[in-house]
């Protein structure tokens, strides 16, 4: 590789990792999108029983997380004030999300880089939480992709083992570790507004696996990325990271519940390629699509490898179907940390933990 596709040319970043989680540690619940989580009672109290019995952590509330939807919606600075709250707290040991939503991009000008720099603790969410991970990375301090207090950390029927070890090595292990692949995936939906419905199991099929769509060479580079919707809404806002972030990133990318087309996710890569982003990375990896037949998600990695050939990236190695992102099953990825992709192996590994 020469000029803009060699990784090596460019200064990589680095980032702090926070301190682990240990059994009996509080974490904060933090809704930084939407308020939605009171109209759903029992799923978030099923959540936080869940998290205290799989993990043994105390989840509390953020002084203004279950205010309601519509007092966080007209008030945007009332919840980047909850995650620099449970920054600040002594007592608070890590920070999760609740749940996502469509607007955390007006955060931007009350969240406090600076707050986040000197506090660094855990903090997993993804989807519209995209913009306050990456705040965090644009701070040096590492993140979690991961569930959300309302999705598989309140599963119906309890925490999926999948999601427990996903979780535990993350965020609980400073070691490194092997990305696997879920035998078993769901798409069925249940009313979160039932109490009845919570204790019932959801049905899972087999999962059609991850498809390794190019690249012969392995790599490495930290992890970067998030909802492709989301990181749209952040380009050309304060919020979009400076060109050094993606320098020898392994990108990795989901689509959210909304199904955008493929040909939509090609233009998105476009726009990455336009920038000069494709040229800097060293992999890049795809979540299972939400809401995809196969004729659709092979169309979208069709596109992948149509955009990446427009810019001269056949190199770039390219893992699809990882289970991240709005998929059940869930996978955490320790964005900020190095990581290895290895076509041969058909195989990704965490190289250093994203904690300490």
């Amino acid at each position: 590789m020469t000029g803009a596709h060699a990784p090596s040319d460019h200064r990589t970043p680095s980032f702090v990792r926070p301190e682990r989680l240990r059994p009996g540690d509080t974490v904060a619940a933090v809704c930084l999108s939407s308020g939605f989580v009171t109209q759903v009672p029992s799923r978030f109290a099923a959540g936080v029983r869940q998290v205290r019995d799989t993990f043994g952590l105390n989840v509390v509330a953020a002084p203004n997380a279950l205010r309601g939807p519509e007092f966080l919606y007209e008030h945007p600075e009332a919840r980047a004030d909850d995650l620099h709250w449970a920054l600040t707290n002594p007592d608070v040991r890590g920070v999760f999300s609740v749940i996502g939503g469509d607007d955390s991009v007006r955060l931007l000008p009350y969240l406090d880089l600076a707050l986040i720099g000197a506090h660094p603790k855990v903090f997993m969410g993804f989807s519209d939480t995209t913009v306050t991970l990456l705040a965090f990375l644009r701070a040096g301090v590492a993140a979690f992709y991961g569930p959300a207090l309302l999705t598989d950390l309140a599963e119906n029927g309890g925490v999926r083992p999948f999601v427990a070890r996903a979780v535990r090595r993350a965020l609980f292990d400073a070691e490194p570790f092997a990305l696997e692949a879920s035998p078993d995936v769901s798409e069925e939906s249940t009313d979160w507004g039932d109490a009845a419905l919570q204790e019932v199991p959801r049905t899972f099929v087999p999962s059609r696996g991850w498809s390794w769509l190019q690249g012969e060479r392995r790599a490495e580079g930290h992890l970067v990325g998030g909802c492709m919707e989301v990181l749209d809404m952040l380009v050309g806002t304060p919020g979009w990271p400076e060109p050094d972030l993606w320098n020898g990133a392994v990108l990795c990318l989901e689509t959210s519940e909304d199904v955008p087309p493929p040909a939509q996710v090609g233009y998105w890569l476009r726009n990455y390629g336009a920038q000069g982003l494709l040229g800097r990375l060293s992999g890049l990896m795809f979540a299972r699509p939400r809401g995809y037949t196969p004729e659709t998600t092979a169309a979208v990695h069709g596109w992948i490898a149509r955009v990446l050939r427009e810019f001269g990236r056949e190199d770039l190695p390219v893992v699809a179907g990882v289970d991240f992102g709005h998929t059940s099953p869930q996978l955490v990825l320790p964005f900020g940390s190095r990581a290895e992709l290895d076509p041969a192996r058909r195989a990704v590994r965490v190289l250093e933990p994203g904690v300490r």
